[in-house]
Formats: C-alpha cells, structure tokens, sequence
C-alpha cells in the first residue's frame, strides 16, 4: 500500500504547487517506483525473491535487474525528454511483473487483505493507467506541438 500512497501524495503535493497534472504523475510515479525499485535491494529483498515463479530461473538475479530497471525508470521519470519512454518502459515492466503478484497471491506469501488477489491486480490497474497516462499525455501533445499550421 505505501507505493500507491506515495504516487497519490506526492501527485497532489505537486498539484498543490500548481504543476501541470502531467509533471504531477511524473512525480508521483518516480516516488512509487523509487520506494518499489529499492525494496529489491533493501527491506523486501528476500520476500521479492520468494514471489518470482519457479519456473523462472535465478530469481536473486530477476529481483536485481527489475530493481534496477525501475531505478532507471524513475530517472527517466524525472527528464521531460525521456518520461513518455521511462514510463512506458515501467508499464510494460508492471506487466511483465505482473505473474509474480499472481504467485504471491496464490500461494498466500503474505497475510495482508493488500496482498490478496484481487486488490493486487486494483493496485496494478491503477499503475499501469498512470504509466499509460504519462505516455498518451506526451504524445497527445507532440500532436499539437507539430501539426502544421492552417
């Protein structure tokens, strides 16, 4: 749950200091993703490792790269000209991540009613929208930036 309340509180401060709404997801998302990406290394390492399927090899390492990935993403986050790639990078990492919530889930790793299936995959929806959002905002206005004049 501390994920999505940094991406919500940290939007809304951002909000609150009249950014565009896009530069607040942005913000909003770099802080989410800043606190998952170092729970890979610090924390939540080892109930990380133990989500990854096993049918997947050399879980420590998937941790590893995914932290890492979404370290990145989060400095791709924070540059205008590199936010619409780092977040769709982070969407589709949400996505491939995805089974390992699902395993989580269902064997019941952690107690929590947060942890259950379905508020799971809620929380991943709402993720994946901010990513998806961030990327259609910035395309949207490339459109507009670059249509010829009439």
């Amino acid at each position: 749950m501390a994920p999505f309340i940094a991406l919500v509180v940290v939007s809304l401060v951002l909000l609150l200091l009249r950014r565009h709404w896009s530069v607040a997801l942005r913000g909003g998302l770099a802080a989410m993703f800043t606190l998952t990406g170092g729970a890979h290394f610090v924390g939540m390492r080892e109930e990380l490792i133990a989500m990854v399927p096993p049918a997947l090899p050399e879980p420590g390492l998937l941790v590893t790269v995914t932290g890492v990935l979404e370290l990145a993403g989060v400095a791709g986050l924070l540059w205008a000209r590199t936010a619409p790639w780092a977040a769709a990078g982070l969407g589709v990492l949400l996505v491939a991540m995805f089974p390992a919530n699902v395993y989580a889930a269902q064997q019941g790793l952690s107690p929590s009613l947060g942890d259950q299936l379905l508020p799971r995959t809620l929380l991943q929806v709402v993720f994946l929208a901010a990513t998806v959002a961030v990327v259609v905002h910035h395309r949207r206005s490339r459109v507009v930036e670059y249509s010829p004049a009439t």
